[in-house]
């Protein structure tokens, strides 16, 4: 979508409240990379109007930048404003970029002059370039149409090189005269100079939009670099707030936070609709801002659906897809960008010839690098020689103020909802299942609910209670003989060789999450197929090896336990059906605890052993009292 149309629509959709954007910068590493996409997904919870991401000068970060706009707007739900520079760009190059953008869908391109390259003085125009960036909206507009929302740069303070302010606000105009839709300030403490300078444009006739860019003050020293090289006027009283605790840089950054929420309110208070973060690739900052404005409800759910939807257009209908992979989304986005039933806004069509998985899969953004290694091991166990060793990491993950901070299986802290089946899950990990998705049951929560809600106002939902672990063999019989009777539970499992198990019927498709809106069908957004199932198990069986096994050197006991766990345990998911009174965990928590406990069932059922060094070492729930 057109950043201009989002706004006329969140304005008439929110007329008290205010949007907000953010600005990030391709990093120089691929863990830096990883560790943005990361980021992506933390802050895309508040919800922002758009991400904007910067162009190196000439092109020097060309496709880093197009991969970053492009992974947002297909794997994040993040609409992308596309920086583009004419420095050092021919028009050839210009055309490139802009019909790449064409092809992935990027619709958004923030069009500045860019500033020098690092070895020259002074800014030139490129043979076959162009000079202004007012030369380069209208290079755009003429090529392209309106098929781009071009956004340009605006200087409260005047631009570096022109010591004329006046001429410097008509370039403004000069931009907005060749096509420019809206416009973004360069950072400014002194809301007053922002102030005057949306009169002073008012004047001359600039009508479109002007919002402010808040830079947050994170470090002394940052903070003195950047106001230094873009002559930045700071007021006297930041300066003097600043001084007696510049060398404190929590205080630092406290009070960068405090001052940012008092001029933004101060902006808002002006009539702004909009602001826009300038995050250096940080967050926390920012967010504590947003959350200090109270930018964002938390008290009620903002969620379209249960997860965050795709807003390339070929996935923007998208309104179903399977439960597997709720944890690992850009994985699941990846692997079905083939499925031709997307457009039809459905998560696939079986009988397609399109339906298929791909070989390879994206990772939970854990670079291989020996530093990522090193803190997987710290997370995840230097030397874990039992299944209790392994249990333990999982029980860790769920456990509140923890160092295990992601399992290959979630690249995430645990979320609210999972927190409330917290007290049930850890026994259930100690007892033999280690867990990788769940849900609790939900019969009819309000839609604004803040833990379970989604989808339009005044409507409710509704959810299954679910559970995806891993288990053994041995655990894998005394559930199946535990639930033996129970008509309300559905469940399948499945073995790395592809042996599965099941009460389910053929073709089926059981959904699991459902709402009822007024004046609208039934939505029923996540689902459990066994086509689906069969096709992640290759995925989650891998994760084992490749993420978690991988960290520990070859013939090791370690990687040994790991690799059994891969070759001999089985895949499990279970539904209950009943979603009024269903209790699956207090069930699934009762059989695997009386296994532990050495009840008949238990003792009846054979141990498989995994031999690591010569070595006989429990797999099997029995080996974690």
């Amino acid at each position: 979508m057109k950043i201009t149309d989002a706004m006329c629509e969140f304005e008439k959709a929110n007329e008290d409240k205010a949007f907000f954007s953010f600005e990030f910068f391709p990093p120089k590493t691929e863990a830096g990379v990883a560790n943005l996409y990361d980021r992506f997904d933390r802050m895309a919870q508040l919800n922002p109007l758009w991400i904007d991401v910067t162009w190196g000068a000439g092109g020097s970060t060309a496709q880093r930048t197009l991969e970053l706009c492009t992974n947002a707007l297909k794997y994040h739900g993040l609409e992308p404003l596309m920086h583009l520079t004419c420095t050092n760009m021919q028009k050839e190059m210009l055309d490139s970029a802009l019909k790449e953008c064409v092809e992935h869908g990027i619709t958004n391109i923030l069009a500045l002059r860019g500033d020098p390259p690092k070895d020259q003085e002074r800014w030139t125009a490129v043979e076959g370039g162009l000079e202004h960036a007012s030369d380069l909206v209208a290079y755009i507009r003429k090529n392209y149409g309106d098929f781009f929302c071009i956004a340009v740069a605006a200087y409260p303070e005047g631009h570096l090189e022109n010591p004329d302010k006046e001429k410097d606000l008509q370039m403004l105009k000069v931009k907005q005269d060749a096509g420019a839709d809206f416009a973004i300030t360069q950072l400014f403490y002194d809301n007053e100079e922002y102030f005057a300078f949306l009169e002073k444009a008012k004047a001359i006739g600039v009508t479109i939009p002007i919002l402010p860019g808040i830079m947050p003050i994170q470090s002394y020293q940052g903070f003195k670099k950047m106001t230094t090289f873009c002559k930045t006027k700071v007021p006297q009283h930041i300066i003097d707030d600043l001084e007696p605790i510049k060398d404190d840089d929590q205080a630092v950054k406290d009070y960068g936070v405090k001052l940012a929420v008092e001029m933004c309110r101060e902006i808002l208070d002006h009539g702004v609709k909009g602001l826009h973060f300038y995050t250096l690739n940080l967050e926390t900052s920012v967010m504590r801002i947003i959350e200090g404005m109270m930018l964002v409800d938390t008290h009620i759910s903002n969620r379209v659906l249960p997860w965050r939807p795709s807003v390339h257009k070929k996935r923007s209908r998208e309104d179903v897809r399977p439960i597997f992979w709720a944890n690992r989304p850009r994985s699941y986005m990846q692997r079905t960008a083939a499925w031709d039933e997307f457009p039809n806004g459905r998560w696939g069509n079986r009988d397609s010839p399109a339906f298929d998985f791909a070989d390879h899969y994206i990772s939970s953004n854990v670079d291989p690098n020996e530093t990522s290694m090193t803190h997987r091991r710290e997370m995840w166990g230097e030397a874990p020689s039992s299944v209790a060793d392994i249990a333990k990491v999982f029980c860790d993950y769920l456990s509140p103020a923890t160092k295990v901070t992601r399992l290959p299986w979630c690249s995430d802290i645990i979320g609210d909802e999972t927190s409330i089946i917290r007290k049930q899950l850890i026994p259930l990990n100690r007892n033999g299942c280690l867990t990788v998705n769940s849900q609790p049951r939900v019969n009819a929560a309000i839609s604004s609910d803040p833990y379970f809600g989604w989808g339009p106002k005044n409507g409710f939902v509704f959810q299954k209670a679910y559970c995806e672990f891993f288990c053994s063999p041995e655990t894998l019989e005394r559930i199946l003989m535990g639930i033996e009777g129970e008509k309300c539970l559905s469940y399948a499992a499945i073995n790395i060789d592809g042996d599965i198990r099941t009460n389910m019927p053929e073709g089926s498709v059981n959904a699991v999450t459902w709402g009822v809106f007024p004046c609208e069908e039934v939505k029923q957004p996540t689902v459990v197929d066994l086509v689906s199932f069969m096709a992640w198990k290759d995925e989650a069986f891998s994760l084992w090896k490749e993420e978690w096994g991988a960290i520990y050197p070859e013939g090791s006991p370690s990687r040994q336990l790991i690799t059994t766990i891969h070759d001999s345990w089985y895949l499990v998911n279970i539904v209950d059906n009943n979603f009024v009174c269903g209790d699956l965990f207090g069930i699934l928590v009762g059989i695997t605890g009386r296994a532990k406990m050495g009840s008949p069932k238990a003792n009846g059922s054979p141990k498989a052993n995994g031999t690591i060094n010569g070595t006989d070492n429990d797999v099997t729930t029995d080996g974690l009292v």
